[in-house]
């Protein structure tokens, strides 16, 4: 039954009409598929039990006739989101033993449709990261290898473990996160589709949290119809997170299949970086033809802020996270270092429960939050990001989706970058403009680079308009096909 892992969600979905398999035949060759494929390091908590018993629900209901949108759909669950009962610690020491008695809105509304659990996926610490190099349970491998190389590659963060799973045919589909690029650049490092959502379009009750105005969970798929399946199920407003915004969630899948003829692609300039590689930007020439070939208007336009969103990006998300992770002290919950007096136990939990890159991040966030630094840094960062949203309102008056690289390079190996936290940052460029405005993007494999490994490109679109993500990622995958890494791990 491993043949069942290469199916997708629509497949599945259409197997299932037909009674072509059962949701625990499905169930069994993905746990089986996960537990030989440990060397990855993509679930650091699997849950098999849970797996079967919503699957034999998913039977019932099948066979009664009463099947919801994902019915007996494996996911696979970022460790971001809390889920009620199951380890939920963010991939983070200082939330050792955590199993939250609450259920995140984003994955009870996967639950309420259907989908069934295979466990917990690895990740950056708290999201901090572009590599999944940060994690308390240690690195996620990518499943793709460089041709005649078998160095061990990252699989981009903070959703790498995500990412790893979905490429790997661990699971169907996967929930992620992305704050400043942590959907998109993990899928364009695993040849996967990753959505980040517009800011509000989806519920933040229950994910843990890095930086609260930037935050915005999504999809993880094989292709851009699960993509669009999954974001259905995902969306929607919920009256627990006061970010949620009140927007009916369209069916995304009858855009798929719409024409681009006369939509107006933008090619912003700004995204001509010094130094990208020529592959990329061949690439993205590729992409531009495919979209001229399908009867779309090339137009291009300028987003003279772009330079300043990186630096923007990490004054603001360092704040937040500062904020957000002073609730991590060994008192209510997770990991406890006593120590002499409480400020010591605080200190000495900290110490202990951070891993490095958190550490920075928040020391960051404290620094710029500061008497005396906030007017020069953060305050400025904030103002700075309105010029950011302003640019791609101007640019949205003349084109209906922009289109650009997802990331400046293909995967890189483990250990190659993590020491030059500056070069880390530097694989977010093409991401974060979207965060820092609160737009919806995709990320679609477009090419494979000279080694072999795969490469995306970006669409971004209006806020709320994921409908347009979803057309104009379509006509990349047409051109460019999918691709998948070549099974070597199990």
């Amino acid at each position: 039954m491993s043949d069942l892992t290469t199916l997708t969600i629509a497949e599945l979905r259409d197997g299932y009409a037909r009674g072509a398999f059962s949701a625990r035949e499905v169930a069994d060759a993905y746990l089986a598929a996960i537990a030989a494929s440990r060397g990855l390091n993509a679930f650091i908590h699997e849950t098999p039990e849970a797996a079967r018993a919503m699957a034999a629900q998913s039977d019932q209901r099948l066979a009664e006739g009463a099947a919801r949108p994902l019915e007996g759909i494996p996911l696979g669950i970022k460790d971001l989101f809390c889920t009620e009962g199951i380890h939920s610690q963010a991939a983070s020491h200082i939330l050792d033993g955590f199993a939250p008695p609450y259920e995140s809105t984003v994955t009870a509304k996967l639950w309420d449709d259907g989908a069934v659990m295979l466990g917990k996926l690895n990740m950056d610490e708290f999201a901090m990261g572009s590599s999944n190099e940060s994690s308390y349970y240690g690195p996620v491998t990518n499943p793709w290898r460089r041709n005649g190389d078998e160095t061990p590659l990252v699989p981009g963060g903070s959703s790498g473990g995500s990412a790893a799973a979905v490429a790997a045919r661990l699971c169907a589909g996967a929930t992620a996160t992305d704050t400043g690029g942590s959907i998109r650049q993990p899928a364009a490092f695993t040849g996967t589709v990753g959505v980040k959502p517009t800011y509000g379009r989806c519920s933040r009750w229950g994910i843990v949290a890095f930086a609260s105005s930037l935050d915005q969970a999504g999809p993880l798929a094989r292709d851009v119809r699960d993509a669009a399946i999954l974001m259905r199920s995902m969306a929607g407003h919920d009256p627990k997170d006061t970010t949620s915004v009140d927007q009916p969630v369209p069916d995304y899948e009858p855009a798929l299949d719409q024409s681009v003829k006369g939509l107006r692609v933008g090619v912003p300039r700004e995204y001509r970086v010094d130094g990208m590689p020529a592959e990329v930007e061949r690439l993205w020439e590729d992409g531009v033809n495919w979209f001229r070939d399908a009867g779309a208007e090339i137009v291009d336009v300028s987003l003279p802020h772009t330079k300043y969103a990186l630096p923007a990006y990490y004054i603001v998300a360092p704040a937040e996270a500062s904020s957000n992770l002073a609730r991590y002290d060994g008192v209510r919950y997770g990991l406890r270092v006593e120590g002499d007096d409480l400020i010591d136990m605080y200190e000495k939990t900290r110490a202990a429960g951070f891993g490095r890159e958190v550490k920075r991040r928040v020391l960051i966030g404290t620094y710029v939050l500061s008497a005396g630094y906030y007017d020069a840094y953060y305050l400025k960062a904030q103002k700075v990001r309105t010029l950011i949203k302003q640019d791609f309102e101007h640019a949205f008056d003349k084109v209906d989706i922009l289109l650009t690289p997802t990331t400046p390079n293909a995967a890189f190996g483990i250990g190659e970058v993590s020491g030059d936290p500056v070069q880390m940052y530097i694989n977010d460029i093409f991401t974060v403009p979207a965060n820092m405005a609160g737009l919806p993007g995709i990320s679609v494999p477009a090419g494979l680079d000279a080694a072999g490994l795969p490469l995306g490109l970006q669409v971004i679109a209006k806020p709320f308009d994921e409908a347009a993500l979803f057309r104009g990622g379509m006509v990349i995958e047409r051109a460019a096909g999918r691709f998948a890494p070549t099974d070597w791990w199990s």
